[in-house]
């Protein structure tokens, strides 16, 4: 599927052209020399790199890290992908423990609003002591 242009190239991998601009501007795409024809064209290569950083996306990556990841081959080493990865890791790690300290208040919120009477309910203490909006 090599020799796309930005559009058909954009679209087979289910993103906007803009967001291949993007991309670009950032320096995680390359910009690919104009042909014969006077496009741009994509080639199988840059599609591999668009999954790449689309899946790295997904997983929370950010651009700085997925810049260092994608950086020049012989600028990188196995090294710095573990090291990037494991900075990933921990910030997962992270959040995993603020989401389930956030899921015990909230299961304490509903055990309280649910199982007892007005006074009971932290929530609408709250909002007593808050006053009307």
């Amino acid at each position: 599927m090599a020799g796309l242009t930005i559009g058909k190239f954009a679209a087979a991998e289910g993103v906007g052209v803009e967001t291949v601009r993007f991309y670009q501007r950032r320096g995680l795409l390359a910009l690919p020399e104009r042909r014969g024809s006077g496009y741009r064209q994509y080639t199988d290569a840059d599609r591999s790199r668009l999954a790449f950083i689309r899946r790295a996306r997904a997983l929370g990556f950010t651009l700085g890290e997925i810049r260092e990841l994608l950086g020049p081959a012989d600028a990188r080493s196995t090294g710095d992908v573990v090291r990037v990865a494991e900075a990933r890791i921990a910030a997962v790690d992270r959040q995993i423990r603020d989401l389930a300290q956030l899921r015990c208040q909230l299961r304490r919120l509903v055990d309280m609003c649910g199982h007892g009477n007005g006074a009971d309910c932290l929530a609408l203490r709250l909002a007593d002591a808050i006053g009307p909006a």
